[in-house]
């Protein structure tokens, strides 16, 4: 039934759907090189669309449009504003990049983009299966589009196909699970299943083999070993602007449907796939870490990187239901959560100065490429080197104190295998400070490999100035993002 209440919970849903549709026609009449009426559109949409979000996000509300099919959180809200953000310093930072190597014929960029974050924005918002996996289709097939953008690349069709099969297969997993799941409960809300389940009237083993197939098809979409195998490859095939399109934002929306599914939905289930997740975090840690030392291409490495940050989020999620009691769910959920947020805003900052080295005919993709960088832009090597030192954990930064957070809620939990995960995840934390601290030694002690200075667009400078000052503002004083990701997980999981 369609009312009020329904649009307005979707209403960013709905304002970015309308805004995509009309942005692809007006580009039609768009000719100037950098589709500056294009982009000019997709920023005052996408910054709305944030406003919206926070608006939403700030009266603390928890509510149900479409029969129970969407919902609008504060997590979900400030999730969306945090996507719709990521997105439009995307399309900042890349806008340059993509009208060197001829991406900007058409408004393609643009209009695809808005779509995989409506799909972001469905995925976060959803509180039935089908709405979350079509959410979930609708970015991942802007996704196989944007990387495939550049059609004369061999290396860039090549990943796109890649992404597609292997994506094709984990849609499955998921699908297939939450099918399963279906067939036992008799439902396909979120909330129905949570009770249905907690009733204890279904058989466990049932349920258990329908979860695996969930984990795995979720597992996938962050990237988590051993369902890794497509990030390195669309990392580095992918035109870096897209890379950075799909790397960042969709990470968000990854741990939105997390959330979801298993801890709105299937709490009942979590010692089954807390240990699940457990597995998959130790792996990837594992692979993610040791897989980075031995790479020289810069977006290989940020690939294995990744892996092994994602492996940090799942560590958090791991420690929520501890002796039967959820009494630490929400400093292991905030935590995970604020974990997600800073690990993204790194990475922008990261793909940023690649996007802004990389030049016509030149791409700034191998570690030797950054050479003498505080030679040639001391500013723009400082930004790089605050955001590697986050990435490694190193203090004050704003990943250090993400990892803290993390490793706290473990060691919160008072159980002996928790603390054991803790002090793992430093131990394999050490390795990885190798390869991020390469990148600061080949900036700052080797020799440039050409004297060109380097240049960037005065809204490219400043974006990444902002970004590059928040990884470290954030580092020295995150109380106020930690208690927004406390306050969102509390009042969403009481909702």
């Amino acid at each position: 039934m369609l009312d009020t209440l329904s649009l307005y919970v979707l209403a960013p849903e709905i304002l970015l759907l309308v805004m995509a549709c009309v942005i692809a026609l007006v580009d039609l009449g768009v000719t100037t090189r950098l589709r500056t009426l294009t982009y000019g559109l997709t920023v005052a949409t996408l910054v709305v669309v944030t406003w919206l979000s926070v608006e939403f996000a700030l009266t603390g509300q928890t509510l149900y449009g479409f029969g129970g099919m969407a919902v609008s959180d504060p997590m979900g809200n400030w999730l969306k504003a945090f996507a719709a953000i990521a997105m439009l310093v995307t399309l900042v930072y890349g806008r340059p990049y993509a009208a060197d190597r001829d991406m900007l014929r058409g408004g393609e960029l643009f209009t695809l983009g808005l779509f995989s974050l409506l799909g972001m924005f469905i995925m976060i918002g959803g509180s039935n299966f089908l709405v979350i996996y079509l959410g979930l289709e609708v970015l991942t097939l802007s996704s196989y589009a944007l990387v495939a953008l550049r059609r004369d690349n061999e290396r860039a069709t090549e990943a796109a196909m890649k992404y597609f099969v292997l994506g094709a297969m984990a849609s499955g997993f998921l699908l297939y699970g939450l099918s399963m799941l279906y067939g036992a409960t008799g439902s396909l809300d979120i909330n129905e299943v949570f009770q249905v389940i907690a009733s204890g009237r279904i058989r466990h083993d049932v349920l258990v083999f329908g979860l695996v197939f969930i984990v795995a098809g979720l597992a996938f979409k962050v990237g988590a070993v051993p369902f890794h195998m497509w990030v390195p490859d669309v990392y580095h095939g992918a035109p870096t602007a897209i890379t950075l399109m799909v790397g960042a934002a969709p990470e968000l929306a990854a741990f939105a449907i997390i959330i979801r599914l298993l801890v709105e939905g299937l709490m009942p289930l979590a010692i089954d796939w807390q240990q699940m997740l457990a597995v998959l975090a130790i792996a990837s840690l594992l692979v993610g870490n040791l897989a980075a030392i031995a790479q020289t291409n810069l977006k290989r490495m940020l690939a294995y990187s990744t892996i092994a940050q994602m492996g940090f989020v799942l560590l958090g999620l791991t420690a929520g239901f501890v002796g039967n009691s959820t009494a630490n769910a929400q400093y292991a959920y905030s935590a995970s959560m604020f974990y997600v947020v800073t690990y993204v805003l790194t990475t922008l900052g990261t793909f940023g100065v690649m996007l802004l080295l990389a030049r016509e005919g030149f791409e700034s993709e191998e570690i030797a490429d950054l050479a003498g960088l505080n030679q040639r832009s001391p500013l723009f090597a400082a930004i790089m080197a605050v955001c590697m030192f986050s990435l490694a954990g190193v203090p004050p930064l704003v990943g250090f104190y993400a990892k803290l957070t993390v490793l706290q809620a473990l060691v919160g939990s008072g159980q002996g295998l928790y603390i054991g995960l803790a002090i793992f995840a430093v131990l394999v934390s050490l390795i990885g400070a190798f390869y991020y601290l390469r990148v600061v030694k080949v900036m700052y002690f080797d020799a440039p490999i050409t004297a060109v200075r380097v240049s960037a667009p005065a809204d490219v400078r400043a974006v990444l100035t902002v970004n590059g000052a928040l990884v470290l503002v954030l580092g020295i004083l995150p109380g106020g993002l930690m208690a927004l990701c406390a306050d969102a997980i509390v009042r969403t999981l009481a909702g």
